[in-house]
């Protein structure tokens, strides 16, 4: 429920009506709490707040707060306590046990399998199906998670403790955890008859030693600060797995052996079994810190958003895959850079109004530090001709292809050769798609082979109804031009290193202008930079440099993630070389270059 960031919605002190109903509520719900442990869960005078929220999947509920930490939560009108609360009450719910490389998979949204079970020589806690249950991990007593049993106990047994057994709502290390004051949790000593379990194991396992004269593989020490040591477990990872205990199977004494994460058969039949929005975030993540690792550097920032999801991330996109954010859990690249700066992995802030930009990355951070490469990956990041000699990254201009879309009203024309609706083509396609049912219909004029013969569907499709009457033939270049003018425009744009990307209409040219500002002062506005791949900063920075005048960029009116750059002066001779030479676009797709100062002959 919290594996991912929430929105807050309200946050406020709690009504003292209000606190009297809570307090009853839960005196309800959990029994067996006394009048003083009452009290220390809702106090009777210390700050509570109520803090009304939505999860990432768009759930609304409630969480109480006390001195920060939240304490319990409230969904549909039932109560959960926190891992805050279960630290200092324990034996407030049953606790299942369960191995510490699991808590891994529980923080990352997973649910707790039966094979990661540890099942006790004295029994699992008798529970029903629906009871609210804790997690612990061995050799510790304090909860890292709460769920509801899936199953009776005696479901889990007849079931040989195969399938899921809770679902997880909360965990120690989840957004919820971390919204309070990030406490690690308590070392709580076994209850007896675990201890005297543990030892005896321990005991075994010694004999054992002494006699082949090496441990276990599988060994497990008593002491229960060896147990667990939740600092060190990197819970923060991309999560690889989706579900928990899936690749498990049972061990001679009952309890669970966690498969082996680098085996490439586990992985493979995992991945598998992701949703495709599992899939996606996971592949957002693994190119978001492969960017941060290997591509930024720190000289780079303050760096456009726009520019680092473009220029960075999709580069480091494994070769047969394509990022799309709408089909991730985010939704939008803006939420997801929201969560990893809640993560405190980097800063964004709004340089100049509607424009993002990243301003600092914690290059120290765990979650970078830890992240390996993909091998796949590892070996693009030399090639020589995608950087220059000071290790800058090298534009490559976008190869730009007109493309036609078949309209409702050209459909039969079309489908003969198996286009429909929607379908698009390039300019050759469409000629021999024409030619082709010109051929097959016969309609090439038996007395002037430049002609052809208006049939009923070429003339529903392209003439107009003044025309149907009077026109029965036309000639073949007027044919395909009226062909190619009834169809809607598209275009593909494919950049380096990228998969190519089909966009409705014509797009559109570098627009240059020459603006008038206070004082009779000239200034050259670029804009559409982004649609070519190119970075209005960078290109702002650069034309600084040549021409010595002062270059901003400001959002531009009417879009969301475009900017506009602005530089002092008539610069279009500068900018028309920096684009047509070092950048290589096409004349045909910059407009203004005519607006150039005229050059004075020397005399």
């Amino acid at each position: 429920m919290f594996a991912k960031a929430f929105r807050v919605k309200s946050n406020t002190a709690i009504k003292g009506s209000d606190r009297r109903k809570l307090r009853s509520d839960v005196a309800a719900t959990f029994p067996t709490l006394t009048s003083e442990q009452l009290s220390e869960v809702v106090p009777n005078k210390e700050e509570l707040n109520v803090i009304k929220l939505y999860t990432h999947k768009g759930d609304a509920l409630t969480v109480y707060a006390n001195s920060r930490n939240p304490v319990l939560i409230e969904v549909e009108k039932t109560l959960y306590p926190t891992v805050y609360t279960l630290w200092s009450h324990p034996l407030l719910l049953p606790a299942f046990t369960t191995w510490p490389p699991v808590l891994h998979k529980l923080v990352g949204g997973a649910d707790l399998m039966l094979p990661g079970v540890i099942v006790p020589s004295c029994g699992l806690p008798q529970v029903e199906r629906g009871t609210l249950c804790a997690v612990t991990l061995v050799g510790n007593r304090a909860p890292v998670a709460i769920g509801i049993a899936t199953m009776s106990t005696a479901e889990m047994v007849a079931a040989g403790m195969k399938g899921k057994g809770f679902t997880v709502l909360h965990t120690y290390m989840d957004h919820l955890w971390s919204f309070g004051d990030k406490a690690s949790p308590p070392a709580i000593a076994p209850l007896e008859a675990e201890l005297a379990e543990m030892e005896g194991a321990e005991k075994e396992e010694q004999e054992d030693e002494g006699e082949e004269g090496q441990a276990p593989e599988n060994s497990l020490p008593a002491d229960p600060s060896l147990q667990l040591d939740t600092e060190s477990l990197n819970t923060k990872e991309p999560i690889q797995c989706a579900k928990v205990g899936e690749k498990e199977e049972p061990t001679e004494n009952g309890a669970a052996e966690i498969a082996e994460e680098d085996n490439p058969d586990v992985l493979q039949e995992v991945e598998d079994s992701m949703s495709p929005q599992e899939h996606m975030d996971m592949l957002l993540q693994q190119c978001f810190f492969h960017a941060l690792k290997c591509k930024v550097k720190k000289s780079e920032l303050p760096l456009l958003t726009s520019a680092f999801l473009r220029n960075y991330m999709f580069s480091c996109c494994p070769k047969g895959q394509q990022l799309d954010i709408k089909k991730s859990s985010y939704k939008k690249f803006s939420k997801f850079l929201q969560s990893m700066q809640q993560q405190k992995i980097l800063q964004v802030k709004e340089l100049s109004k509607g424009v993002e930009s990243i301003v600092d990355v914690n290059w120290r951070h765990e979650n970078i530090r830890s992240f390996v490469v993909p091998e796949i990956a590892a070996p693009e990041s030399p090639i020589q001709d995608s950087k220059g000699s000071d290790g800058e990254q090298l534009y490559h201009p976008p190869e730009i292809i007109p493309l036609y879309g078949v309209s409702s009203k050209m459909a039969p024309l079309f489908l003969e050769s198996g286009y429909r609706k929607g379908h698009t083509l390039s300019s050759s396609e469409v000629r021999s798609t024409i030619i082709n049912y010109v051929k097959m219909n016969e309609l090439v004029d038996e007395t002037n082979k430049n002609f052809v013969k208006v049939n009923p569907v070429l003339c529903d499709c392209l003439l107009n109804k003044s025309e149907q009457d009077e026109i029965s033939k036309l000639k073949w270049d007027d044919l395909l031009s009226r062909c190619l003018d009834q169809m809607q425009p598209f275009h593909q744009v494919t950049f380096f290193r990228h998969e190519p990307v089909v966009r409705k209409g014509n797009i559109d040219s570098i627009d240059i202008t020459i603006a008038q500002r206070s004082s009779n002062k000239k200034v050259t506005v670029i804009k559409n930079l982004e649609l070519y791949g190119l970075d209005p900063q960078a290109v702002a920075n650069t034309l600084q440099q040549k021409v010595q005048a002062s270059a901003a960029v400001a959002a531009l009116p009417g879009t969301k993630d475009r900017a506009q750059v602005q530089i002092q002066g008539n610069q279009i001779h500068h900018l028309a070389k920096l684009l047509l030479e070092d950048y290589q676009i096409p004349r045909k797709y910059i407009q203004g270059l005519e607006k150039a100062p005229k050059m004075c002959r020397k005399k």
